[in-house]
């Protein structure tokens, strides 16, 4: 991956490569071009070191020096703010807040029945034609702009990207009516930065 460093770099990011929620962060990494080591974890097996880092043992991780980060939002967030060019918030605090509003609603109604569906559970089935039906009633909003709901790439679309990539591995086909929401993923994947951010385990879902 081009957001890869070489040699050993000051920021370590530390990965689930099957994870979307890893994935949306490598997708801020390569946006804005960071060097950052990718140290790819297996969730069920989390060495000590790790949870030396991070008590709750969760993934993403991210260390940049003396700071240690998780939840992958809080890290989106800080990158952006860490390295702001390209910006990926609005500067206005209203424009952010609601930036910010997007991103919880979308972990919210989408991620939740993501997880619930890969859980395999009782549930799943359930899940999967809520999601549909979630995604289905809001393509007129992805209709409306270039981006979710903006002219510009934002963190938000960091976070609906790797979810909307997975869709076809969740067993989600999206209807007819949703055809708005497959144009803006096909303008999401054509991104260097969001071919850049995909694993290889990423890469094979969609093979």
């Amino acid at each position: 991956m081009a957001v890869v460093a070489n040699k050993r770099s000051v920021m370590t990011m530390y990965s689930d490569a099957r994870s979307s929620y890893s994935h949306r962060v490598r997708l801020v990494l390569a946006e804005k071009n960071i060097t950052v080591e990718i140290v790819d974890v297996d969730p069920v097996d989390i060495s000590d070191d790790i949870m030396d880092l991070n008590p709750y043992g969760t993934l993403p991780t991210l260390v940049d020096r003396d700071l240690v980060l998780f939840e992958s939002r809080i890290i989106m967030e800080y990158l952006d703010e860490r390295f702001p060019h390209p910006p990926l918030l609005p500067v206005d605090p209203v424009s952010k807040a609601s930036s910010r509003l997007f991103m919880h609603r979308v972990d919210l109604d989408w991620y939740r029945l993501m997880d619930i569906i890969l859980s395999k559970g009782k549930q799943a089935a359930k899940a999967r034609k809520e999601l549909r039906e979630s995604l289905t009633v809001t393509a007129p909003v992805f209709a409306s702009k270039p981006f979710f709901m903006s002219s510009e790439f934002t963190l938000v679309d960091c976070a609906i990207g790797p979810l909307l990539w997975r869709l076809p591995h969740l067993g989600v086909e999206l209807p007819s009516q949703a055809k708005p929401v497959l144009d803006y993923a096909k303008r999401l994947f054509a991104r260097p930065s969001f071919k850049e951010s995909l694993t290889e385990f990423e890469r094979e879902m969609r093979e």
